[in-house]
């Protein structure tokens, strides 16, 4: 959809202006797949398994360390114990060493807290990896809540996280927007009642961006966060 068509639709869905906005992590703010396919060899390695590309790894992220794992070793549920065990540690020295924060995500968070926008992260990375990693890239400050892929009982694509999120945050969920990268964020903003833009980039599991239900794709989270603007702007005209 062009963002015409999304303002328009924004508009018509509930006549309210958007108060918070709900953050995917992985793909979205961050690209963590170097970490996360670090650890995931020296993981295979201590199990002597085989190795895999990053590419692979890539497209194995999204429905959280538990799947990312068993992607990994093949389906192997009987290891995948030892496997979780032996990732979580690697991961935990892993974990941001060559994570980088997407072109965009400072200017847009940056535009959003100036105009008063509440902001949540929501993720299915478990908590122990989730707040380090906010905290060492300077993002933390940014979310007055984390709902992370232990929070609740159920991970994205479940809308349990954002329904939770937008509890917490004080606003309904027809007030807020979901802003990621994949099917997880999509189909967990819809069905909690969120509006949702995209961002192009990220990771899909392999899935094509034309598949994604949303109401826009935005360049960057900076385009993100002038969208924001642009519809609050046009919604509070049309209700006056």
């Amino acid at each position: 959809m062009s963002e015409a068509g999304a303002s328009a639709s924004l508009r018509v869905a509930n006549h309210r202006p958007v108060r918070a906005v709900l953050f995917d992590l992985d793909g979205t703010l961050l690209d963590t797949v170097g970490d996360l396919a670090c650890a995931a060899n020296r993981m295979l390695a201590a199990m002597g398994l085989a190795l895999r590309e990053e590419s692979e790894i890539r497209n194995f992220v999204g429905k959280g360390t538990a799947k990312l794992v068993e992607r990994c070793i093949g389906g192997d549920l009987a290891r995948l114990e030892e496997a979780l065990g032996v990732f979580s540690a690697a991961y935990l020295e892993e974990s941001g060493r060559s994570a980088r924060i997407y072109p965009g995500v400072l200017e847009g968070l940056a535009l959003l807290a100036t105009q008063g926008v509440l902001m949540g992260c929501v993720t299915n990375k478990p908590e122990a990896f989730t707040r380090p990693l906010l905290r060492q890239m300077d993002l933390a400050k940014y979310f007055t809540t984390v709902v992370s892929g232990d929070t609740v009982a159920r991970r994205k694509p479940d809308p349990m996280p954002f329904v939770h999120a937008c509890a917490q945050l004080g606003v309904a969920c027809e007030e807020a927007l979901v802003i990621g990268d994949s099917a997880n964020d999509a189909q967990a903003g819809r069905a909690a009642g969120c509006r949702v833009l995209c961002v192009p980039y990220g990771y899909r599991e392999g899935q094509p961006l034309e598949s994604l239900d949303c109401d826009a794709v935005v360049d960057d989270v900076r385009a993100a966060a002038e969208f924001v603007l642009r519809a609050n702007s046009t919604i509070l005209e049309v209700t006056g």
